[in-house]
């Protein structure tokens, strides 16, 4: 929401520099990059509820910290633990829908959840821009945390886990029987220091012993990188270069939520339709039916188109439209990518680290559905890091070499390189996931 900002606190604090005008807005996502490391075994411990509630008290916590900076380090420090404890959601919230939705709708519903994390860079800016302009750029952050204390409530997050619930009603039929030997039937046997070893080693083994996963959560962060690459320079292109004011500026970023819309509403349906097709038709059904060049193909086309129309229009003054519409066109192929849920074929067991399930993503489900906690985690983790490191050079990039330049350096057709050759990777190298897994045990109950 404060993006629109940006140069107002800049001159506030004194500060100069491109990188640090860039970095305090993109190291919010660096604190997804490490939050997850955290909450996923804690809320494999404590439940998902106890996270919901006491991640919510820090994080208003934290935006009050925000409100209060007085220079640009301790506004940084205080972004960053927002990302931190900010995780919570984007690490849980998908495996709680798969909790108590049906197989049949929760694509939907998690088509629906994936826009929120999405939608919020593009659009918040919009109303932050016109906030910023009538009340300061510190009541952004007074609004987070304002809004943020009502759902804090206990009652609203019931517990959702399913081994949880059981564990939890066998002890109080224990307390009533005095039966000591009672045990859910999903009940863990490792110890919670085991259960914390085991969550954070599973992500860094596929990762480093699966060259399929760590080639896509590679191209996932790219992705993610080019997104928020083109979030963070909104301000400065169309302030700088088309002489917006800050209310303007934050409705320069609605192109690029209404790409998302779109981009989850056709790739969402198209991805239904592919594996519904298959099965009507008896298709036995492979991983790479998800990234189908009937699906990557119109976006590894579309995507550096919408990158040109955007960069060189904006580069040679074409009127903001024109760069805005490019940007919409970027958004829509992202989505092909980022976004493609399939409601029929995705385990329920299977609790994501991500901001949204994901064509690439539900394709390592389904090439490793007994580590797809530990697959969607190495995707959270590498293009968090991407999102927030990689905007970092953007507007010394468009200085050295332009809009035009600068722009047209990103968008490659890599998906069909995974389609192609996707397979025989992921088969060569599984040998290698198999015996490392009996070094390192995995439970799977």
């Amino acid at each position: 929401m404060f993006a629109p900002g940006i140069p107002r606190i800049m001159v506030e604090f004194g500060e100069t520099s491109a990188v640090a005008s860039t970095f305090v807005l993109s190291i919010y996502i660096l604190g997804f990059a490490f939050g997850p490391l955290a909450i996923a075994p804690m809320s494999e411990v404590f439940g998902r509820e106890r996270l919901y509630i006491w991640g919510n008290i820090p994080f208003a916590v934290f935006s009050v910290g925000v409100a209060f900076s007085k220079n640009m380090a301790m506004m940084m420090a205080f972004r960053f633990l927002m990302g931190l404890i900010g995780a919570v959601p984007l690490t849980i919230g998908s495996g709680s829908i798969a909790d108590v939705m049906p197989v049949e709708l929760r694509g939907r519903a998690l088509s629906a959840w994936a826009l929120g994390p999405l939608l919020g860079p593009s659009v918040g800016p919009i109303a932050g821009g016109y906030l910023i302009q009538a009340a300061g750029w510190r009541w952004v952050f007074w609004l987070v945390a304002i809004m943020t204390y009502p759902v804090i409530g206990r009652n609203l997050y019931p517990h959702l886990l399913s081994p949880l619930i059981l564990e939890r009603k066998a002890e109080r039929i224990r307390k009533a029987t005095g039966n000591q030997n009672l045990r859910s039937k999903l009940q863990k046997e490792d110890k919670m220091s085991d259960t914390f070893k085991l969550a954070i080693l599973r992500p860094m083994k596929l990762l480093f012993l699966t060259p399929i996963v760590a080639l896509m959560a590679l191209y996932v962060a790219i992705i993610y990188g080019i997104y928020f690459l083109l979030i963070t320079t909104f301000s400065f292109v169309y302030k700088d270069r088309y002489g917006l004011d800050k209310g303007a500026t934050g409705l320069a970023f609605l192109p690029a939520g209404v790409g998302l819309v779109i981009g989850v509403i056709s790739f969402g349906a198209l991805s239904d339709s592919v594996v519904l097709g298959n099965n009507t038709e008896g298709i036995a059904h492979r991983p790479e039916a998800r990234i189908t060049p009937m699906l990557t193909m119109p976006c590894c086309a579309l995507l550096p188109i919408g990158l040109f129309v955007y960069c060189w229009a904006a580069e040679k003054g074409v009127q903001f439209v024109v760069p805005m519409l490019g940007v919409a066109i970027v958004c829509i192929c992202l989505m092909g990518v980022i976004v493609s849920p399939n409601k029929r074929i995705m385990p329920k067991t299977c609790i994501a680290n991500s901001v949204g399930k994901m064509c690439i993503q539900n394709y390592l489900i389904d090439t490793y559905p007994q580590y797809a906690a530990s697959a969607t985690a190495v995707l959270t983790v590498l293009r968090s890091v991407a999102g927030a490191l990689l905007p970092l050079g953007g507007l010394e990039m468009y200085n050295t070499l332009g809009l035009g330049w600068g722009n047209s350096l990103l968008g490659f057709p890599i998906p069909l390189v995974f389609f192609v050759f996707g397979e025989r990777i992921r088969v060569k190298f599984k040998l290698a996931l198999d015996f490392w897994t009996h070094v390192f045990p995995v439970s799977t109950v």
